[in-house]
């Protein structure tokens, strides 16, 4: 008996030596690349850029990537399974007029055609109901999209989505007025099929709003969104540029000098009611609209402010702080006998410069940047990049802090793009492009906000984690062996939970060998 209990003791003995062993033998072979601390968020250059314009039919429609790629590259533009032409060259701007009746232009660039791909529709009437100058910039697909202005009681408002994604995207539509969120009759939640468009008369989901904020969020794929507003009685028509998402700080750049109306929306997303504080960038300085310093905003509502006498005489900018998340935009008004409508909304800084794709000077027709600096001063150069010729000498813009700063582009034969970069060691800048011309009994106008250029990906670092789930087809997630997939093609990656620090950070992924389609992988690791 002593002599068995001896063995036991030694097998155990031997069992934890071994243990022992194979720990020491892994930590001294563990990679010491993962022992190192995360470092901060990696700038990744952008290799592929889809965008779409919504209703390209009888507009003029422009393409630019900014000189600079090195490599090849190429960018496609494909209307109704239709290509229209292919790309190979950065620093030439494509500009034609789209055939009437044609479905969305999607725009889809790789290699070094991609860093800072551009495109807008642009679309010019002198008479009958879509008179004066609709311009938008063309977007990319996302899960998320808030656009700012009137509503259908205001307004025929017409939501345009396209899904440009090989795999099926699952749409609702948010819509949040003057009395509150809205839900119509069809509950809003539409379903679009790999490379399906839809136009939505908004009217039909919500016929009551004044004006409104709308989300367009994905729960599964992503699409792209925008919208056109025709105002009633002939008061114009044009784009609702994208908001910035819901923030405690807002700046609506862009604003136009002159003459017309100026009217603020601002959109609470919170639960509670929100007081939101109202300041004006203008070349003068910055300041606080006397009697309109404060706007109150009722939980999940919109509410609107005049601010005609206020900013109208001057180009400007508005800063809104508020102690919940809001989206903000704003309606410009021409002037005339038969006046325009343009809008801006809420914006980022360029910190990684912007592009615009499509504008026009001479004659009777006007092109200006409104840069503002709410903080340290900035300064820009600003690049034209013209359809054909030779192109202006670069030149710089000083904005001075705290305030704004108007700038006419030069004349150019046809249209033409421009590049805006900002300078080493300039602060973060805001702006927008105002695009107008005089026709016959008023002024047509329209207002682009500056957008970041699509050039550099920000990507967070991620550290080993011992939970990882992958999900393919002809596997099961967790368990066994997925299906052999050798490549992916990876579109987009979003933080699910940027609270948490166990992030779940999902990758879309489009493409697998053969053409197979792949839905997603899902990654559950810690990021530092």
């Amino acid at each position: 008996m002593k002599s068995l209990i001896e063995n036991r003791f030694s097998l155990l003995a031997l069992v934890l030596v071994a243990l022992l062993a194979l720990y020491g033998v892994a930590s001294a072979t563990q990679p010491r690349l993962l022992a190192e601390p995360a470092q901060g968020l990696r700038r990744v250059p952008v290799a592929s850029v889809t965008a779409v314009c919504p209703d390209p039919g009888d507009t003029d429609a422009g393409v630019v990537t900014p000189p600079g790629g090195q490599g090849p590259g190429t960018t496609t533009l494909v209307t109704g399974g239709k290509t229209l032409e292919t790309l190979r060259t950065p620093g030439t701007l494509w500009h034609e007029k789209i055939p009437a009746g044609s479905g969305p232009l999607v725009v889809a660039a790789t290699g070094s055609m991609a860093a800072g791909l551009e495109a807008s529709q642009t679309r010019r009437e002198t008479s009958g109901r879509h008179r004066g100058l609709a311009g938008v910039r063309c977007v990319e697909p996302t899960s998320s999209t808030w656009l700012v202005g009137p509503g259908p009681a205001a307004a025929d408002v017409v939501l345009h989505l396209a899904n440009p994604d090989l795999a099926q995207a699952i749409v609702e539509i948010m819509i949040y007025a003057g009395e509150g969120p809205v839900i119509g009759d069809s509950g809003g939640v539409f379903v679009l099929a790999p490379g399906e468009s839809r136009a939505i008369d908004l009217k039909d989901v919500a016929p009551s709003p004044l004006v409104m904020a709308v989300e367009v969020r994905t729960s599964s794929g992503r699409v792209t969104a925008a919208a056109r507003a025709i105002m009633h009685d002939g008061r114009g028509v044009d784009w609702l540029p994208a908001s910035a998402p819901p923030a405690t700080r807002v700046v609506i750049p862009g604003i136009p000098g002159g003459g017309g109306g100026r009217q603020l929306l601002v959109a609470s997303i919170a639960e509670t009611d929100t007081l939101v504080e109202i300041k004006a960038l203008t070349p003068d300085g910055t300041y606080a609209l006397k009697g309109r310093e404060l706007l109150e905003v009722p939980a999940e509502s919109v509410a609107t402010l005049d601010l005609s006498s206020g900013i109208a005489g001057q180009p400007s900018a508005l800063v809104l702080t508020s102690e919940t998340p809001i989206v903000a935009g704003l309606v410009v008004t021409g002037t005339g006998k038969k006046s325009d409508v343009a809008f801006t909304a809420g914006a980022a800084p360029i910190d990684l410069g912007s592009v615009v794709a499509d504008n026009r000077t001479g004659g009777e027709k006007s092109s200006r940047l409104v840069l503002s600096a709410p903080e340290a001063a900035g300064k820009v150069s600003v690049r034209v990049l013209p359809r054909e010729g030779q192109a202006p000498e670069p030149f710089e813009v000083d904005i001075p802090a705290a305030r704004t700063k108007q700038v006419s582009l030069p004349k150019v034969d046809g249209a033409f793009g421009v590049l805006v970069l900002p300078v080493q060691g300039s602060g973060p800048v805001y702006g927008g492009r105002v695009m107008d011309e005089r026709i016959k009994k008023g002024l047509a106008l329209t207002v682009q906000p500056l957008a970041a250029a699509r050039v550099w990906a920000l990507v967070p670092p991620i550290t080993e984690s011992a939970t990882v789930l992958i999900a393919a087809p002809g596997g099961t997630a967790g368990l066994g062996a997925p299906a052999p997939v050798s490549s992916l093609v990876v579109r987009s990656l979003r933080s699910l939970s940027p609270q948490s620090r166990h992030r779940r950070a999902q990758t879309e992924l489009i493409a697998a060998p053969g053409g197979a389609a792949v839905d997603s992988v899902l990654v559950v690791a810690r990021v530092d």
